[in-house]
Parts: structure tokens; sequence; C-alpha cells
């Protein structure tokens, strides 16, 4: 990503009309990872762009109430889990070298580091690599991207657990992979879901519907099952 950083410069000096020096990074475009990379290290005014299936998406302005407020709540929840647990690397945002049509930037991420057996890896470039064991998006509804094009490009390549959290539909749903594929995590009789692959991270999903964060990370506190 340095290097398309340089490039970006070196096209702008080049170049009489300033305007040409970079390419346009637009939602729709179809790029390969590698040109989706070059245009969007040179432009550093868009916070946001994801390549999902070999098609570009450019994030909107962010609404608290659909996405910044309850993005807030899932980074605290996770946070806590990192926080007491060992080996266990989060991340808010963080763009991840999926495979060749999909680099996503997902809203969180919880990933076992390498001493652990993680499945994802830190490059040189300091972006994940391959895929983090879980997953979580903010989504405004059930017809967002979010649960499907990006939901098939997280299964196929491997990310054991998909949160994904319609704000507008007041839910959330938690996929867990089996055999290939993406099977939905029912709540206990008192709304929690747990994880499989991270001991004792559980969901208070009412608590976190509602906002009650300390009964959300009160969950946390409970010995695993």
């Amino acid at each position: 990503m340095a290097a398309d950083i340089l490039e970006c410069m070196t096209t702008a000096t080049r170049l009489s009309d300033s305007r040409r020096g970079a390419l346009p990074l637009e939602s729709g475009d179809r790029l390969t990872r590698a040109e989706f990379e070059r245009r969007y290290a040179c432009h550093p005014e868009i916070r946001r762009a994801e390549l999902i299936e070999g098609v570009v998406y450019v994030a909107s302005p962010v609404k608290i109430e659909h996405h910044g407020n309850p993005h807030f709540r899932v980074i605290t929840w996770l946070g806590a889990y990192e926080t007491s647990s060992d080996g266990v690397i989060g991340a808010d945002n963080a763009t991840v070298r999926l495979d060749a049509d999909n680099e996503p930037q997902p809203d969180a991420l919880l990933m076992w580091d390498a001493e652990r057996g993680g499945q994802a890896h830190i490059d040189e470039d300091d972006f994940v690599v391959g895929a983090p064991e879980l997953v979580v998006e903010v989504a405004a509804s059930s017809a967002a991207y979010d649960l499907h094009d990006k939901l098939h490009a997280y299964r196929r390549n491997g990310v054991r657990e998909y949160v994904v959290w319609q704000v507008l539909e007041e839910r959330i749903d938690w996929f867990r992979l089996a055999e290939g594929e993406y099977v939905a995590v029912p709540q206990d009789n008192r709304g929690i879901i747990e994880s499989s692959t991270f001991p004792g991270l559980r969901l208070n999903v009412p608590a976190m519907l509602k906002g009650d964060m300390r009964a959300v990370l009160a969950e946390l506190d409970h010995p695993a099952k």
C-alpha cells in the first residue's frame, strides 16, 4: 500500500492536469483487488471503501442511530472481551485482504494470533490477510449487502462466525460455519448466544438491542459453559 501511495504522488506530479492524478473510486466500479488498492490509496478523503465480489462499495455518511451508536456498542462488547483474553486480536474497520475479489473493511473482527493457531495473519502492510475467526457487521436492514454478497464471500473464505445487526429491524443474526455453510445460531431461553470459537464470548441479544451495555458486559463475566 505504501508503494501505491508513492505511485499516486509521482503520477500526480508528472501530469499537468492535477485532476488526472488519480482515477476515481466509486460504488459500482468493478476492479481487481490490486487496482482497488491503488485507487483507494490515491483517495485519502474516502474513509471507508470495500471490494466485495469484485464490486466497489464506498460508504455513505454515517448516521448515529442507524450505525454509529450500534457500532460503538459492538466495539465496547468485543473490546471488553479482548482485554480479558490472551492471544485474541480485535479490530475496528480494519482492511481485510480476503481473496482476489474481496477486500472488506468489517465493522469489527476478532481473530486468534498466529501462536494460538489463528487462520488469518497480519502482513507487512499491516493489513489482515485471510479470514478472521469472527466478523461483525452493522447493517441498516436485511436488504443490505452484508447479508448477501458479503455473507457469501465470508462463508466461502472460511470466516467461522458472522454476526449481523439489522438496526431498522431490531434483529441480530449470528451465523456459524458448518460443513461449508452458514447456519443460524439460536438464542437460549435468556436471549444469549455463545461463540463456539472464542470461549466465554457471549452476547445478550435483548440487552444489546436495548442499549443496556451493563447487562451485555456482565454476561462476559460469567464462566465459560
